[in-house]
């Protein structure tokens, strides 16, 4: 009866009038929500503006003092000659600060990579240190991309940046990211969204995406990043240059922001991305020392060990072709199969590679990753976009998370016999009791042991694996949240991981795209399908893994796949 009422008076003019009242007030709210967001984005693409432009009347007063610098020889440096130039005097720190500055504010116009300009790089080119291992070398450092953080720098810096301005690096720009750092697409309501140098319509990858495309498009030699799924090997792969995915607690993590701090399930790495593999190992040399040991005690004194790097000994060569979770592209594929091929030939694993995949993935993905990094039923991550705008990249991932636990397990339900990897994922994002996380850590333990245990079974050293790609369209990795598959795998087992571009994508790889069905047939795959399309001269990597704390190793071979397959790199 009352309902009844209720409804009657709704109908008529009264009820008009308050359905009207109601729906205004609603957008009245809701635009009042978003207005500190929107004051955070402008005040921040000022900020950015004024940052470029102060960057690029830096680099023209330097290149007007010094008309006889021969710019183009400077940039074409692989970092190891840059450095040994910068040791011996032939070049100045000066010269390779301002000269990759205006290089990096040209890039930056074809890309959107650069969201701020560190000027007190200018000051600390006093203070380099000559005997450091990167004096005088230009690098960057990125965001989040939430206007929470908008106009809040951090307060000193993270033990990495220390550690690299000890060795004589100069960070001199931040690079962009996607929202919360959680897409490996590279687009936010604050920067807006960053494009790959190699074609506009493509992602550069992500979450260090800006870090890719300036360093592909020859804007800085070097570049830290940050992976908890894939974000250095992403942006690594789209963009056509080498990145590594170190054990979790090789590089220190101290003083680093995030999105959500608690969360150690599945591990977040620090590592370096640059041109070449040589360039890695530079890094890596350099960040390994007792500066990083002392000012992070929590992180194992591990020196890089030269002699695993420079070993000329055969490897003992696993690999697969498929992960039979994501259907691997063409290109991809025969990215793989050309590699093993020229490995074979060298002489490794007595010319013959050995067929091994990891134990139990679909496992890995759904259950323990996802269930990991959001036992919480992702409310600490939510807490970020409190009053914010979600960007497209992120797809639907916020939507999913902020369903109420019941609905994410009824959904999931729902869609198991239908579409039965997005049910497992939904299911993995609902909360859970501190007895059921212990349980899901203790599960994850046993996983990474009995995959090493298969590993040492077969007595492999490295391992090779497809990586995806070639880039996706703009907005496409939110939607296709199942192709992390080949890289979030070494995340759950905490391996290093680095990946190779050695092709491109040819009109062959293009057509055959045309019979592209994936594995499941699901919106992730069709959306896959779609996304790299349109890709021809595009590279293409191969991904290479070692155990745990056998980054040297990984390197190793990473530079042993480079020197086999050496394609071109450089976009135009």
């Amino acid at each position: 009866m009352v309902l009844d009422e209720l409804w009657a008076a709704l109908s008529g003019p009264s009820g008009a009038t308050l359905a009207c009242f109601l729906v205004a007030a609603a957008l009245a709210l809701h635009w009042s929500s978003h207005r500190t967001a929107r004051g955070a984005a402008a005040r921040a693409r000022q900020r950015q503006q004024a940052a470029l432009e102060t960057m690029d009347k830096a680099a023209q007063r330097f290149r007007l003092q010094n008309p006889d610098l021969d710019s183009e020889a400077l940039l074409a440096l692989p970092l190891p000659q840059l450095v040994q130039k910068l040791h011996g005097g032939e070049l100045s720190p000066e010269a390779s600060l301002f000269t990759y500055l205006g290089k990096a504010w040209e890039v930056n116009k074809g890309t959107n990579c650069v969201t701020t300009y560190l000027a007190d790089c200018e000051t600390q080119l006093c203070q380099v240190p000559r005997q450091g291992l990167l004096y005088g070398v230009p690098g960057q450092d990125s965001t989040l991309g939430l206007s929470l953080n908008e106009g809040a720098p951090a307060e000193c810096d993270s033990v990495v940046v220390q550690v690299l301005k000890r060795q004589g690096a100069l960070p001199f720009v931040y690079t962009n990211v996607p929202q919360s750092m959680f897409s490996y697409d590279c687009g936010n309501p604050l920067f807006g969204q960053t494009v790959n140098p190699w074609k506009s319509s493509k992602s550069p990858g992500g979450s260090s995406g800006g870090e890719g495309a300036l360093i592909a498009a020859g804007g800085s030699p070097l570049g830290l990043g940050t992976d908890i799924g894939g974000s250095i090997r992403f942006p690594s792969a789209f963009c056509g240059i080498c990145g590594l995915k170190p054990t979790g607690n090789r590089i220190s993590k101290s003083g680093l922001k995030g999105c959500v701090y608690g969360q150690v399930a599945v591990q977040l790495s620090v590592g370096p991305m640059a041109r070449d593999v040589e360039s890695l190992a530079l890094c890596l040399r350099a960040l390994l020392c007792e500066d990083m040991f002392h000012l992070d005690p929590t992180v194992p004194p591990l020196p890089f060990r030269e002699e695993v790097y420079t070993s000329s000994q055969p490897l003992r060569v696993g690999y697969y072709e498929t992960d039979n979770y994501t259907m691997p592209t063409p290109a991809m594929t025969r990215a793989l199969l050309e590699t093993k091929k020229r490995l074979e030939a060298a002489g490794h694993t007595s010319l013959q590679l050995v067929p091994f995949l990891p134990s139990n993935i679909p496992h890995a993905l759904e259950t323990l990753s996802t269930g990991g990094l959001f036992s919480d039923g992702g409310k600490s991550f939510l807490q970020n976009f409190k009053g914010d705008f979600v960007d497209p990249c992120l797809g639907d991932l916020i939507s999913i998370l902020r369903l109420p636990r019941w609905l994410k397990g009824l959904l999931a339900f729902m869609l198991r016999p239908l579409l039965p990897r997005l049910s497992a994922f939904l299911n993995s994002m609902k909360s859970r009791s501190a007895g059921k996380l212990w349980e899901l850590h203790h599960e994850i333990e046993v996983y990474r042991h009995s995959v090493i245990a298969q590993w040492r079974a077969v007595e492999l050293d490295v391992l090779l694996t497809p990586m995806l790609g070639p880039a996706l369209d703009l907005n496409g990795p939110g939607k296709a949240t199942g192709a992390v598959s080949y890289t979030l795998l070494y995340n759950c087992l905490d391996f290093p991981a680095g990946v190779v571009p050695v092709t491109t994508v040819t009109a062959e790889d293009e057509a055959q795209m045309e019979h592209y069905k994936g594995y499941f047939g699901d919106i992730w795959d069709k959306t896959l399908q779609k996304a790299v399309k349109k890709s021809v001269g595009l590279p293409v990597a191969v991904q290479c893994v070692a155990l745990p704390w056998q980054e040297e190793l990984c390197l190793r071979f990473m530079r042993e796949v480079e020197r086999l397959m050496t394609p071109e790199r450089q976009p135009c």
